[in-house]
């Protein structure tokens, strides 16, 4: 079992006493409904949360169960999903609304739930928690950073998550993780954290730091640096995909499209093809 440094009973009251009439209004903080805590979370990966707030409220009314996704076309979602970028979420959401209609019922547990296509640790457990209330910590890098300044010490990715189990006040899953997240994005944040306001400030190691080192770079392991969008295969793949939201593409036009080479744009197609985001039909490319 991983060793992991331990945290006032303390900071948890104090950081709930904190946090309990300071929550953020997020439309998927009103439901419990597993399917949109599932749908929230996904298009929350890499995503900003003011960006995907009217993106998962017109999604949940044209999709409110995961049925009614599993029945659709895999383009109709594709349209819908544009501009959230990484369109793999998008086809791993639409094969895990296949799954759980195929099964009769919604996972419940941690392990059920990373069962589901893209389904990885963190969001297994965000659902379990959001959803079910199962005592379980949601590890995201707000939470990570927060974490690793309260110890004091860099804390490896299973050190982490062992500390964020075992905060977790029995019965309160649900406020709790969600406080912890919105105070390392509001409160402790990565470049100008509010130490002078922190409720924890005294319990705080890195805040009674001299030298004021930031213990949490690269620390939590809950994310790496993102690569540079700008210029990336991902970039092209996701400009044939916007044009294609619009209607078929030819195939001899997708290198304009993508303004890229013959070589790299016939290559990136076909791991989209591949994927299953789209299909050439006669010369014609059209969404998945």
């Amino acid at each position: 079992m991983t060793e992991a440094p331990s945290i006032s009973e303390e900071v948890v009251s104090e950081l709930l006493a904190w946090g309990g009439p300071r929550l953020r209004d997020l439309p998927w903080r009103r439901t419990r409904d597993p399917w949109g805590v599932l749908v929230s979370e996904v298009m929350a990966q890499q995503t900003q949360v003011a960006r995907i707030i009217p993106r998962w409220e017109a999604f949940m009314e044209r999709f409110p169960t995961p049925e009614s996704l599993a029945e659709a076309p895999l383009a109709d979602l594709l349209r819908l999903w544009q501009g959230l970028g990484y369109p793999r979420r998008a086809r791993a959401l639409h094969e895990a609304a296949r799954r759980i209609r195929d099964s009769g019922r919604f996972p419940s547990t941690v392990e059920q739930l990373m069962d589901l296509p893209g389904v990885g640790p963190y969001t297994a457990r965000a659902v379990a928690a959001f959803a079910f209330d199962l005592d379980v910590g949601v590890l995201d890098t707000n939470v990570g950073r927060l974490l690793a300044r309260l110890a004091g010490e860099r804390l490896r990715p299973a050190a982490a998550q062992t500390m964020a189990d075992d905060l977790v006040p029995k019965g309160d899953a649900w406020i709790w993780n969600q406080v912890v997240m919105d105070f390392g994005a509001t409160v402790c944040t990565a470049r100008t954290p509010r130490c002078d306001g922190c409720p924890v400030n005294k319990q705080c190691a890195w805040a009674g730091s001299t030298e004021r080192a930031d213990p949490a770079q690269g620390s939590a392991g809950v994310s790496g640096k993102q690569a540079r969008f700008a210029g990336s295969d991902r970039q092209a793949r996701g400009r044939l995909l916007a044009a294609l939201v619009d209607g078929p593409i030819l195939a001899v036009a997708v290198a304009v499209v993508m303004d890229r080479d013959s070589v790299v744009a016939d290559r990136l197609l076909a791991d989209l093809v591949a994927e299953g985001l789209c299909r050439r039909v006669d010369d014609e490319i059209v969404l998945g």
